[in-house]
């Protein structure tokens, strides 16, 4: 007797499937408006979770957006782009807003600041 073969998922399903964990992953981060961050967009931040990368941001035009329409930002060993696209002068200027905070970001990713409003307090706005 054979077993009956179990159909896979269509890709539209794989891509939805995809497109919520992103949703649940960004709902797990803190959002930062520009008015916090002396930036012109939105930062991401949250602690590490589940992942095995080492600490990143997120950034968006604003807080309601696809995860598909963000830019991830490696901070260590040196600030990237690991995902999307940035702007060079908005790279730099996240960049700056990094270097600032950049003991709090890792901090808080790694659960020493175990609060999201204590880390969020501890953050200081860029100065432009």
């Amino acid at each position: 007797m054979t077993m009956p073969r179990q159909a896979t998922p269509k890709i539209s399903e794989q891509l939805e499937e995809r497109e919520a964990a992103a949703g649940q992953a960004l709902f797990d981060m803190a959002n930062l408006r520009p008015e916090r961050t002396g930036l012109p967009f939105v930062v991401f931040i949250s602690q590490r979770g589940g992942v095995r990368h080492d600490v990143r941001v997120k950034v968006a035009r604003g807080a309601k957006v696809k995860p598909s329409e963000m830019a991830t930002v490696a901070i260590r060993p040196t600030l990237r782009v690991a995902r999307g696209k940035l702007d060079p002068s908005e790279l730099a200027l996240l960049s700056q807003w990094v270097d600032l905070n950049r003991d709090v970001l890792v901090r808080y990713r790694d659960g020493d600041i175990e609060y999201t409003e204590d880390a969020i307090e501890a953050l200081r706005p860029l100065r432009r």
